[in-house]
């Protein structure tokens, strides 16, 4: 990790207040993917790695009213940690819309190539193994069944993941595959939701009642 690195990993770590699901192991997730993208997606590291480190640097809680405008107070405390530790000014537009355009909830496309490999690199860290369990770790702390026994997997109903952690899967974790921007991205939602597929079909086996 080089001098810069240090510098916005030491930042991150002091400033992240949140839940579980989006802690320092979360924006070390997301600052690796995002590097991989960056490089193969040809875009400007120096946009996409501070963008990266720096991208839940502010944040409200999951059930804060004001949750969806989060990411824009991120942004604005990015650029400004960017210019104490004198970071070339060119960039601070460029990390600021990355920041900004990184959140689900903000619902802000991103215009250039390295906010869309910000965005996908987060959205990344919501599918797979990870995704799943971070889904697990937010519900939990909300203190929300894991699903609804007389429908677990919404077959009749509509998903209602402020109650339930298994419809958070059909509300947003297997439409996310559809949302990411690059190229690579879409390779690699693609494998994360076949996983997560599987984990509710070996869920549905488990929980499924035994037929007299």
């Amino acid at each position: 990790m080089n001098k810069l690195e240090q510098l916005l990993a030491a930042f991150i770590r002091a400033e992240m207040k949140t839940d579980l699901a989006h802690d320092f192991e979360h924006v070390l997730r997301v600052v690796k993917t995002a590097k991989e993208l960056c490089r193969r997606e040809n875009a400007q590291p120096e946009v996409v790695i501070p963008a990266a480190w720096l991208h839940d640097c502010f944040s409200f809680a999951k059930d804060h009213p004001d949750r969806r405008n989060g990411s824009k107070y991120a942004a604005d405390k990015a650029v400004e940690f960017l210019r104490s530790i004198a970071y070339p000014e060119q960039y601070f537009e460029a990390v600021h819309h990355a920041v900004a355009a990184h959140s689900f909830s903000a619902n802000i496309k991103p215009l250039t190539i390295e906010a869309q490999i910000v965005q996908d690199a987060d959205r990344l860290d919501a599918l797979g193994a990870v995704g799943i369990s971070r889904c697990i770790q937010v519900s939990a702390a909300l203190h929300r069944p894991l699903y609804r026994a007389e429908d677990p997997f919404c077959s009749s109903r509509e998903p209602d993941d402020a109650h339930y952690t298994i419809d958070h899967f059909y509300k947003k974790l297997l439409l996310i595959a559809a949302s990411v921007n690059t190229e690579s991205a879409k390779v690699e939602a693609a494998e994360r939701t076949l996983f997560m597929q599987d984990f509710l079909k070996q869920l549905n086996q488990e929980i499924s009642p035994v037929d007299d």
